[in-house]
C-alpha cells in the first residue's frame, strides 16, 4: 500500500494534471526519437511506456524515429564510412540499402516489440506505406563553405497523412521510419525531424516532442545547466546565429520552425535520459526541457492555449 505522504503526492500530481489532461484529450502529438533511444533493454521500455499512457489517454500518439547508430553500424560493417555534415548523413546507394536495412528492420523490430510489452497497439510505417511521404532527390548545395551532394537523401514535397488518421481513430499508435520515395517510387532518406514537422503540421497536431540526448536547447553547448526553458522563433534564429545551435541540433531548429509556422502549437526539446520526461513536459507547467511556441513573451506559465485558440 501507498504510505500517506506518497499517496498525497499521487493526488496532487493527478490534480495537477487535469487541466492538461482536459486541454489535450482528442488532439494529436508526434514524438520523435533518434536511433540512439532504440537500444533494447530497460530504457526503452520505460519511454514507450509514457507513450504508450498518452495513447491510452485518448491522446494521439505519433512516433517518428530515427536510427543513425544502427544505420552507421552496418554501414562499417559492410565497410562503408558514414559521412554526416551539418547534422545530416551523406547517403550514397550502398548507404541508403543500409538505411532500408537498419530502419525498416532492427529498429522497427525493437520498438514495435517495446510498444506491445506496454499494452498499445503499434504499427510500423514508413513515408513508402499508403503513399505518405512523397519526395524529391535534395540537389547539391553548400555546407560549411563547400560543396555537399547529399546522394539519395530527400527533400519532401507533400505528405498525404490519411493512413495516420486512420490509425489514429483506432487508438493505434503509428510507428514512422523516414524512408520515403519519390512519385515514381525511387526510395530516399530523409532526415527523421524534418518528416516529424511535416507530418505534425499536416495532421494539425497540437505538439511536435524532439525526445534527444541533450536536457533540451542550451544558451551554451558547452555548460549543460544553460538551458533555454522558453523561446521562440525568433529566439531560435539568435541561438544559431551565435552558435549555440549547431550539428546535429540544426535539422531539429529547423524541424521546429517549420512546425510552428504550419500551425502546430508548441514544439518541445526533452531529454531522453530523465525518468518520465515526456510526462513531465506535457503535463506539468515546469516543464523539463525547453519548450518552442510562436511568441515567447507571451507565456506566463500558465497552460498553453490550444492550436486554435492561438493568434
Amino acid at each position: 500500500m501507498l504510505r500517506d505522504r506518497d499517496s498525497g503526492a499521487l493526488v496532487r500530481a493527478l490534480r495537477g494534471a487535469l487541466p492538461y489532461l482536459r486541454l489535450f484529450q482528442g488532439r494529436t502529438f508526434v514524438v520523435k526519437v533518434g536511433g540512439e533511444a532504440v537500444v533494447p533493454g530497460a530504457e526503452l521500455d520505460a519511454w514507450v511506456a509514457q507513450l504508450a499512457i498518452l495513447s491510452r489517454l485518448g491522446i494521439g500518439t505519433v512516433l517518428v524515429h530515427g536510427g543513425g547508430p544502427q544505420i552507421s553500424d552496418l554501414q562499417r560493417r559492410l565497410g562503408i564510412e558514414p559521412t554526416i555534415v551539418a547534422g545530416r548523413r551523406v547517403t550514397d546507394r550502398a548507404s541508403l540499402d543500409a538505411a532500408v536495412m537498419a530502419l525498416l528492420g532492427t529498429v522497427r523490430a525493437a520498438l514495435l516489440r517495446a510498444f506491445r510489452a506496454a499494452g498499445a497497439r503499434a504499427v510500423g510505417l514508413s513515408g513508402l506505406d499508403a503513399g505518405l511521404v512523397t519526395a524529391s532527390r535534395r540537389p547539391p548545395r553548400v555546407v560549411e563553405g563547400r560543396e555537399v551532394d547529399y546522394g539519395e537523401v530527400g527533400e519532401i514535397e507533400s505528405v498525404d497523412v490519411a493512413i495516420l488518421r486512420t490509425l489514429l481513430a483506432e487508438g493505434v499508435v503509428p510507428v514512422v521510419a523516414p524512408i520515403s520515395a519519390t512519385a515514381t517510387g525511387q526510395p530516399l532518406n530523409i532526415n527523421a525531424d524534418t518528416v516529424a514537422a511535416h507530418l505534425a503540421a499536416a495532421l494539425g497536431a497540437e505538439k511536435l516532442i524532439l525526445v534527444t540526448d541533450a536536457p533540451g536547447i542550451l544558451g551554451d553547448p558547452e555548460d549543460p545547466h544553460s538551458l533555454v526553458s522558453v523561446t521562440d522563433p525568433a529566439g531560435l534564429d539568435r541561438l544559431e546565429e551565435a552558435g549555440a545551435i549547431r550539428g546535429g541540433m540544426l535539422p531539429k531548429a529547423a524541424a521546429i520552425r517549420h512546425a510552428i509556422a504550419h500551425g502546430v502549437a508548441s514544439a518541445h526539446v526533452v531529454p531522453r535520459k530523465v525518468d518520465d520526461s515526456i510526462l513531465t513536459e506535457v503535463f506539468t507547467t515546469e516543464g523539463i526541457g525547453t519548450m518552442v511556441i510562436p511568441h515567447a513573451h507571451r507565456f506566463a506559465g500558465a497552460v498553453p492555449a490550444p492550436a486554435e485558440e492561438r493568434a
